[in-house]
């Protein structure tokens, strides 16, 4: 309606019919319009624009901001329906393994609603239950996503760049994966291992007795909300302290430990006395290999040494098989390092940095992995985090000694030394398997069972070509043969009803048509 010029049309025809949703989709831009429409669709769609809300790199602010509006939260279930599936997990009866459960849920999502409860041994806990049916709902939508992603993509090209069918295919998994609270419970385990010696950071335990595909029962933290401020104001907590242990807790496990909270907002957050705090709602986890965090040092090093060059070089790494201008993409990092060198850590906004460098890809048309999308988007939501605590807050000076840290650890000596014995060992595995190698190519050669393919790009596309052009030249012909024998047949004495012969009326149709139809291809063929 918008590209039509009909929006101003179809507000005034909202407004004459009293049709509420028509006069507000008149004045509701774009972005607006499509967080609205996930609204409607459900939960599965509203958890792939809380996915979508984590691709800065494919999408502008505004958008952005958009998808952070989707709330999660949904009327929940019935306690009563949710009681078989419990037990059935539990493989008791509810009062034989609590000595009470809450009916009333904590909270509730489209993927699962929490309840508090308690142990024989008074022990607190929060089950979080798995909506019945779920799973069966979720598969529907997610092949109808795929199958609306294929069409996007094949039918509308200014969407092609956004690559709908891999965001969908990365959504799938990392909902199949929300989905599986057993893969949750081990993300979360393994990140309270990682914390065992700091005593300001709190993870809750897994009860793994009574946890499974459907049920993830865990320890209740009774702390303040992260988003009540004045709860913490009056209960004497230091803010700028929690900002400061947030932000190093975060960035330990973004940039030493390789598994980080992909969504450390105030929300999955609670204060608890001393100055502590816990995180909650490992459902979106990100990973980062060994490889990928000595990339992103080699990155953050070419950022302060303002080696263009070599950031280019990890952004090409990076984005695959996606080749840009590169000179371009090498004038607008200079650009980039031009605008931030030389301010003082006080000036530097680290999400204006980073949505700054995401426009850069954007308008190159480069897509980040999605490992590194989510440490994108954790830095983003942490700098907001931190300054609502402290409007003071410096990420980059929180960061500073955690990254000379990891690359002080990393160039050890003790460390290249290791790396140097790991890469002889695997050359000489190489080198000892190379007789063994040669032997079977000698053999295959022998046995005339070696096969070399050549894959040249493009050649299917070249071949149609090449039909294409042979298709034209012989209608061509069949025309010029039908022209010069439509002329040779006017010329015979037995006349139709237009004075002509009946082989030359239609020798001449003929070629009218043929003619028409390789002008149509020319001109089709040109457009294309």
């Amino acid at each position: 309606m918008r590209r039509l010029g009909l929006a101003g049309a179809l507000e005034q025809a909202g407004r004459l019919l009293h049709w509420k949703a028509a006069m507000e989709a008149g004045r509701m831009e774009t972005p607006e319009r499509i967080r609205c429409a996930l609204e409607e669709l459900g939960p599965a769609f509203i958890k792939l624009g809380q996915v979508l809300a984590t691709r800065v790199d494919l999408f502008p602010p505004d958008w952005i901001a958009e998808f952070e509006r989707l709330q999660d939260a949904v009327p929940a279930v019935p306690f009563e329906e949710l009681r078989p599936q419990l037990e059935e997990d539990l493989g008791a009866s509810l009062d034989a393994v609590f000595v009470k459960v809450r009916t009333e849920p904590l909270a509730a999502g489209s993927i699962a609603q929490v309840h508090r409860a308690w142990t024989p041994r008074g022990e607190a806990v929060v089950l979080k239950v798995r909506r019945p049916g779920i799973r069966k709902v979720v598969e529907a939508d997610l092949r109808l996503l795929a199958r609306l992603a294929e069409m996007a993509e094949r039918r509308i090209p200014e969407l092609a760049r956004y690559r709908p069918r891999e965001v969908v295919r990365q959504f799938a998994a990392s909902l199949r994966r929300e989905l599986d609270f057993v893969t949750e419970a081990h993300q979360q385990e393994l990140i309270r291992q990682n914390f065992a010696d700091d005593p300001h950071v709190v993870i809750p335990r897994i009860y793994w007795e009574w946890t499974c595909e459907r049920l993830n029962v865990q320890e209740y933290v009774q702390g303040i909300p992260g988003k009540d401020l004045n709860a913490v104001e009056k209960a004497g907590l230091d803010r700028k302290v929690l900002a400061r242990r947030g932000a190093q807790a975060v960035l330990k496990m973004i940039l030493v430990d390789g598994l980080f909270h992909a969504d450390p907002h105030p929300g999955n957050l609670f204060y608890l006395p001393g100055n502590r705090l816990a995180f909650i709602d490992f459902g979106m986890v990100g990973r980062l290999s060994e490889n990928r965090r000595a990339e992103m040092v080699r990155l953050l090093y070419g950022l302060v040494a303002r080696r263009a060059d070599q950031v280019v070089e990890a952004m090409l790494h990076w984005s695959g098989d996606d080749l840009p201008d590169e000179e371009g993409l090498i004038l607008e990092v200079e650009l980039f390092l031009d605008r931030y060198h030389g301010l003082p850590l006080q000036q530097l906004n680290m999400t204006a940095m980073i949505l700054d460098f995401t426009a850069i890809l954007r308008e190159h048309g480069l897509i980040l992995p999605p490992d590194l999308t989510l440490l994108f988007k954790a830095f983003i939501t942490l700098d907001g985090f931190g300054r609502q605590l402290d409007p003071d807050f410096d990420i980059v000076g929180e960061s500073l000694p955690i990254l000379e840290r990891v690359m002080a650890e990393r160039y050890a000596p003790g460390r290249l030394l290791k790396q140097g014995w790991t890469t002889l060992a695997d050359l000489a595995e190489v080198l000892g398997g190379l007789p063994r190698d040669l032997r079977r190519l000698l053999r295959l050669t022998r046995r005339g069972a070696l096969q070399l393919h050549v894959d040249v790009t493009r050649l299917d596309h070249f071949g149609h070509q090449i039909d294409r052009a042979a298709s034209r030249l012989t209608i061509g012909l069949i025309t010029a043969a039908l022209i010069v024998g439509t002329a040779i047949a006017t010329t015979s004495t037995e006349g139709g009803p237009l004075g002509t012969s009946l082989f030359a009326v239609l020798g001449f149709v003929a070629a009218v048509l043929g003619g028409l139809w390789v002008l149509v291809s020319v001109w089709r063929s040109r457009k294309e």
